[in-house]
This record gives C-alpha cells, structure tokens and sequence, in this order.
C-alpha cells in the first residue's frame, strides 16, 4: 500500500489547437480507411476517475462526420486484464480501427493493439505512452508538477488485499478538471469510476507504438500528468504531436480540437 498510494494514474498528451489541426499536414497518416473509402471504427477508451461518457463531445462531433464510433467500458482493475478486455473488444471489429485513448487508457491501448493489423492509428490524449517494463508511477512522476499524489485520494476496500482510489472530492476540480465549470466537475467527481491501486505498479507489455502510427495532445495546463512527461513519451514515440492550452480533460474541455486530432489521425 505505501507503494501504490504514492500517486495516481493519470493521463497523456498533446495537441495545439483548432485550426492548426484541421489545416493539412505532409506529416499526416493516409493510411487508415483510404483506398476504398471506408472510415474507420473509432474506438474511445477512458481512464480512471472517468467513464465512457466524458467522450460524449468527441463522439458526437465524429459520428455526425459519418465516422462509426464505439466507447466500451474500460475495466480500470488491473493493466494486463483490461488490455486483455479491450483487445477482446477489437477482436470483433472489422475493418480499419482508430484507437483514442485518455490517461490510463493510454498504457491499455499500448497493450491491447499490440499484434492487431486492423488498428492503424493510436491517439493520446493526455495519456499514458509506456515503453515495455515501464509503469504508470514511475511515468506520472518522471517529472516534477502532478498534484495527483496520495495526499489527493480516498482509498477504499473493495475485497482482501484490493483498494480503489477515488479523488478526493475538495481537490477533483483543481486536480482532475480545472477548465470545466464546477457544477460540471462535481458530477463528474460524484460518477467518478475508481482504479484499483495495483495498477500504479504493473509494468507495461511490449508496445503497439513502435509498429503503429501515433498522434498525441499535450494538455498544457494538465495537474495529472506533467506536460513535460506527455511530451517525452510523445516525442519518443514518434507521434504527431500537438498542445493545447487545457486541463487533464482535454477531450472534454476541447472535444472540437480532440476530433479534428482523431480525424487527421483517421486520414
């Protein structure tokens, strides 16, 4: 416990803004969907202290652009078993897949598309991008600025031996949401969706960024996970990188800048 209460998951990475992402790109991925025409199926993937809905923004801005869209529930029970979940869920996709994934949905998507030739694109945002052996602690505290730390969460049994942290209710607008209205951060803190603490600690598997393209949002005013630690794995993994001027939410405080990042990563 004194290990895994130290500081909690938290998210991932990097994008500019609005128009810049619409504007074309020779960098852009062309891949995904083309030839034939088909877009691809996006598939949203949350991390802790949220739930499916905080990408109802995102979602709704791509299904209007005629893109297919599912946002399955991600477990947040351990590393290796939600990866497992999650590439069970892609398994019964057909077609191109563009995986988005937010906080520590990112080291799920890293695990889960790793071997799955339809998946053409991997999107970060404000998310977690391990190497192999690398874990979430070890990432979110590589550089100084969480306010994400034990001091910030209550901890909960839920069976022998397994605790969940919940953020504390005083910090989750400050911390988690801070360019959301407080009445919208409040709900968000009531509906919250624990992480067992376990998953601080759990190395990551071999990484489905080195075969796959990646795009990457920087949240420049993240308190979760240091902008300075988006930017190393963004940048080591190879992704487009871009940055906006947003809390650890960015898909929700800027869902129109975080679609148009999936769509260009959709090209």
């Amino acid at each position: 416990m004194t290990t895994t209460r130290r500081g909690l998951l938290a998210g991932s990475a990097a994008v500019v803004v609005g128009a810049a992402l619409d504007a074309p790109t020779a960098q852009a991925h062309t891949g995904s969907g083309s030839g034939s025409g088909q877009k691809p199926t996006v598939v949203l993937v949350h991390g802790a202290f949220a739930d499916a809905s905080g990408w109802n923004g995102v979602a709704s801005r791509l299904i209007r652009d005629g893109y297919p869209v599912i946002a399955p529930p991600n477990p947040l029970r351990s590393v290796s078993s939600d990866s497992a979940y999650l590439a069970g869920v892609l398994a019964t996709l057909s077609g191109p897949i563009v995986l988005v994934a937010h906080s520590y949905g990112g080291i799920v998507v890293t695990n889960a598309a790793t071997g799955n030739p339809n998946v053409k694109a991997l999107v970060y945002v404000a998310a977690f991008v391990p190497d192999q052996g690398e874990t979430l602690l070890g990432l979110q505290t590589k550089y100084p600025g969480s306010r994400l730390s034990e001091e910030a969460l209550d901890f909960r049994p839920y069976g022998e031996g397994l605790v969940d942290g919940y953020i504390k209710k005083e910090l989750f607008h400050d911390v988690f949401a801070g360019d959301l209205p407080k009445a919208t951060a409040g709900l968000m803190w009531a509906g919250q969706r624990p992480a067992d603490v376990r998953t601080l600690g759990e190395p990551s598997g071999v990484p489905a960024w080195k075969t796959i393209p990646s795009w990457y949002l920087v949240g420049r005013d993240d308190q979760v996970l240091p902008p300075a630690a988006q930017r190393f794995m963004a940048r080591r993994a190879g992704a487009h990188t871009f940055e906006a001027d947003t809390s650890h939410v960015a898909m929700i405080a800027q869902p129109a800048a975080t679609a148009a990042l999936v769509k260009r990563a959709a090209r």
